[in-house]
């Protein structure tokens, strides 16, 4: 019997999650239709020891690597041409797997939103609401919920992209906006979301946070450079009209500083018109 999709599990001293997350696989039979592969992430909890009670694959880190990283092995070795990831830490219905493959043959990309009520925590609602209004900004769009991590995808075209994507938590950000920036359609549709069991996640506000902003001007200068050199040279071009102006009017005469900063704001437009050309041979050349 041919398998309908590979489904990707990461997982990182999961011991409480993963088994309930097993154990409705099994109870939906999923492992005779989906090839089901659980990267274990470093775990030192004896996570790799409940796996191998069922019949799944079992791949094994010697150290934690990250959760991009670990989505990035399972990926690789996948057999299938669609690829579906969940969290191992229970948040996550398998129940939703037979939905996204089915989508999967109109999209590129199918993303399992999540409501308001799963992000309890004050910090990380602030959080990622400052990362959605960057990302939203830098894409030109508004986007789903780009950070969920159950969403499924044809492995031919995350493959192309994986180079671009971190080894962090920062994962589904950059594949979100990577396939937009690309052009692939995406479809998204609502979800329940149980509360994770276990130990508390390890997404950490500051750091991670910070990190897929960096990550997102990463993506967006490789696939949309002008939508951050432009406004840059815009604003540093009136602060030197400004500065000009205010010169004359007090001196008379123009500031130096006010000529430098009017040559940085030619030199970001034309360098952003440079970056915006390989950009544009960088993508003609991927597709």
């Amino acid at each position: 019997m041919k398998l309908k999709a590979s489904v990707i599990i990461p997982a990182f001293n999961e011991q409480e999650g993963i088994k309930l997350v097993l154990d409705q696989l099994t109870n939906l039979k999923l492992q005779k239709k989906y090839e089901i592969l659980i990267v274990d992430d470093g775990s030192t909890d004896g996570t790799d020891k409940i796996v191998e009670k069922y019949p799944v694959k079992l791949i094994k880190h010697m150290t934690n690597k990250g959760y991009g990283a670990a989505i990035k092995t399972g990926i690789r070795l996948a057999k299938c041409e669609k690829v579906i990831i969940l969290d191992g830490d229970g948040q996550h219905s398998p129940v939703y797997i037979n939905k996204i493959v089915g989508l999967l043959n109109s999209y590129y990309m199918v993303i399992g939103i999540r409501d308001e009520k799963s992000q309890k925590m004050l910090n990380r609602k602030i959080g990622k609401r400052l990362i959605r209004i960057v990302a939203e900004y830098l894409a030109d769009q508004k986007l789903p919920d780009f950070n969920s991590g159950f969403r499924g995808f044809r492995k031919k075209t995350i493959i192309g992209l994986l180079h671009l994507m971190p080894n962090g938590f920062s994962f589904s950000t950059t594949s979100t906006l990577a396939f937009i920036k690309h052009g692939y359609e995406i479809y998204t549709f609502p979800i329940n979301v149980r509360p994770r069991l276990g130990r508390p996640s390890s997404v950490k506000l500051f750091t991670d946070g910070f990190g897929t902003v960096l990550l997102v001007i990463r993506i967006i200068m490789l696939f949309n450079p002008l939508r951050i050199f432009l406004p840059a040279s815009i604003i540093t071009g009136f602060v030197a009209i400004a500065w000009t102006l205010f010169g004359i009017i007090a001196g008379p005469r123009i500031p130096n500083s006010a000529v430098l900063i009017g040559i940085f704001s030619m030199l970001l437009f034309f360098i952003g018109l440079l970056a915006d050309q390989i950009s544009v041979l960088n993508l003609h050349e991927k597709q």
